[in-house]
């Protein structure tokens, strides 16, 4: 493509393989664009004499004050079963309200990486809030390169540098477990999420703690994992209960995944929780209402969505990066 052909900021993102925010960003010098990204658009303009017309640059590429809330399909193709993303959304959404933003919510496939493009090149959203569990490093280091200014619920990891939200993740676990020796049990079984997931690291480290605390040493035959799903707790359950039949207690990582796990244990004969107690971990709704009302650990909903929102657009005006740890605490109920 000639110096002729170059005259719009359009022109300039197909060159460079990236959105149109991302070349009008890397053209103002943001922040919140990395620094190779922002030298590389500029070099690509310098090369093609290309002049940036800054009313008209301003005019297409004006603030939606809008920020996208993104869901996914990742447990059998039903978007319902993310119970923690949905209640969070609600907080989220308050907040945005608050600060004079709207909130379009988004649902993608899971392994889709190429569907921010369309959001920020058509100027229907300014940023986007993405839960992070059960999504794999690429999913976000592909959102990184668009330029996307996005903030995750979870925790970054080493490789990803953004705005993120989580609760205090071995803490909970410890509590948790700490609950369950409290209360008597000898063998306390492990029920976690999928071995990518930080998160469920995390929890598995304040479990293992716990246990090394009272003088026990952990057992792999007791630890499992599901995908946070109600499916994958009863599942999870039976492998535990194969592997671990005297198990007389289990933690479990996502609420959902304990009430599968009670289900099972109720399948198999096991009277909850006078064979077998069980914990689960966000304290969702479900969990006070269940049949058996489950004993969790509750993460602070509306104080997760509204900082969410806060940090998010902060992140928008000044490419501040925050990373925010939010308590957690133990809800007891009939199951433990």
């Amino acid at each position: 493509m000639g110096s002729k052909t170059v005259k719009t900021i359009e022109d300039i993102a197909r060159l460079a393989n990236v959105s149109k925010s991302t070349v009008s960003r890397a053209l103002s010098d943001s922040p919140l664009i990395n620094k190779e990204t922002r030298e590389r658009i500029q070099a690509i303009a310098r090369e093609h004499d290309f002049c940036i017309n800054t009313p008209a640059r301003n005019l297409s590429m004006r603030q939606s004050n809008t920020i996208a809330f993104v869901t996914h399909a990742h447990f059998d193709g039903s978007p319902v079963q993310d119970l923690f993303g949905l209640e969070i959304m609600g907080s989220i959404g308050s907040e945005l309200h608050a600060l004079g933003y709207d909130m379009l919510v988004i649902h993608i496939h899971p392994h889709d990486d190429k569907w921010a493009h369309q959001y920020l090149n058509s100027g229907r959203v300014d940023g986007f809030i993405l839960m992070k569990t059960l999504r794999k490093p690429s999913y976000f280091s592909a959102l990184v390169e668009t330029g996307a200014p996005f903030i995750i619920w979870g925790i970054p990891g080493p490789d990803l540098n953004c705005c993120s939200v989580t609760g205090d993740n071995a803490t909970g676990g410890q509590l948790a477990t700490e609950h369950l020796i409290r209360s008597g049990r000898k063998q306390i079984a492990f029920l976690g999420g999928p071995g990518y997931d930080l998160e469920a690291e995390q929890r598995l480290r304040g479990y293992e703690n716990a246990l090394k605390a009272a003088g026990r040493s952990p057992d792999p035959s007791l630890q499992t994992s599901g995908d946070y799903s109600h499916v994958s707790g009863v599942n999870g359950m039976r492998r535990l209960l194969e592997t671990a039949p005297d198990l007389d207690a289990v933690f479990v990582t996502g609420d959902l995944m304990a009430i599968g796990a009670i289900d099972a244990l109720q399948q198999n004969g096991r009277r909850v929780p006078e064979d077998v107690a069980v914990v689960g971990y966000d304290d969702l709704t479900i969990a006070a209402y269940n049949n058996l009302p489950l004993t969790t650990i509750r993460q602070n909903v509306g104080m997760s969505g509204k900082l969410l929102a806060q940090n998010l657009v902060q992140f928008i005006k000044t490419g501040v990066v925050t990373h925010v740890t939010i308590p957690v605490e133990l809800v007891v109920r009939k199951s433990a």
